[in-house]
């Protein structure tokens, strides 16, 4: 695992671990039912002390990132591993055949006659987004409507849990970490298309470049994805630079001339005044490429 903790921060370096574990997983870098190091093993790896890396596992485990098997290691995802040894039908193995060929490399043309026609054969007229949180769903949906140009809907995995009903005619869009639990809501003629969130490594190569001590802005409609960025961005900061947060409401503005530097996201872009506005990217483009290249032969029907 790539981790990068300071101790030139105010942000805990609990804090700086649990939420670079969570862009990991949500990333693609740490799979659903991957074991994560042990405690004295990874506080050995990152110089701190046994409690910091125990607190920020503990804290991972009750916001279900991860969870622990008996007589093992804490592992990726709240379910990851927990199903009882049964058959697959035919279906769930072309769902996983498909999921394996994307991470092999393969590309959808490279697979059967009967995977591309069953993919084809009930064609969704809009594309769902499911998330947690709010903030989330939103950005992601302006990015999904930018890139693909379809109509998108959204909604939280207890209301998808509530409205099995919202699948019909949908294509479902969500993170990686919680395909397996939304499987027995989701046809299985059409499985849920996963989202991966981008590696902020670019955005951390930006702050690194400014040549003086500067003040830097995060602006977002997302709590987690101001909670993230200020983590992932803390051995970048340092106490060199200043770090100022936005938190923007439903039709709120901001306007950050007075920032060296502000990296907004997707929804915040338009809402945002100044001249050194950076565009944050939430969706990985390799998600957005695997959504476009399933809803593609469909562009008659989605609109």
């Amino acid at each position: 695992m790539r981790l990068s903790l300071t101790k030139s921060s105010d942000i805990p370096l609990r804090d700086q671990l649990a939420e670079q574990i969570v862009l990991l997983i949500t990333t693609g870098t740490l799979r659903r039912g991957e074991q994560l190091p042990s405690v004295r093993s990874l506080a050995r790896q990152l110089s701190v002390h046994y409690n910091t890396v125990s607190e920020a596992y503990k804290d991972l485990v009750q916001r279900n990132w991860l969870t622990r098997r008996r007589g093992s290691r804490l592992v990726v995802g709240s379910r990851a591993g927990s199903g009882s040894q049964r058959e697959l039908s035919l279906d769930e193995l072309i769902n996983e055949s498909i999921q394996r060929a994307r991470e092999m490399g393969y590309t959808l043309q490279a697979l059967t006659e009967h995977v591309r026609k069953r993919l084809l054969d009930e064609p969704p007229d809009h594309i769902l987004v499911i998330e947690e949180e709010s903030g989330l769903r939103e950005i992601i949906k302006q990015e999904v409507a930018e890139a693909i140009g379809c109509r998108v809907e959204s909604g939280s995995p207890t209301e998808f849990a509530g409205q099995p009903e919202l699948a019909v005619g949908a294509q479902v869009f969500a993170p990686d970490h919680t395909i397996e639990e939304l499987k027995r809501f989701v046809p299985q003629n059409r499985p849920s298309v996963p989202i991966a969130y981008s590696a902020a490594d670019e955005y951390v190569a930006r702050i690194r470049k400014l040549k003086r001590p500067s003040v830097v802005g995060t602006v977002s409609v997302s709590e987690s994805l101001l909670r993230t960025a200020r983590a992932i961005f803390a051995p970048a900061i340092g106490r060199r630079h200043v770090l100022k947060e936005c938190m923007l409401r439903p039709d709120q503005r901001a306007d950050c001339r007075g920032l060296d530097i502000a990296f907004c996201d997707s929804v915040a872009m338009g809402r945002v005044t100044g001249p050194h506005k950076i565009h944050y990217r939430l969706v990985a483009a390799s998600s957005l490429e695997h959504l476009s290249t399933i809803v593609t032969p469909m562009r008659g029907i989605i609109s």
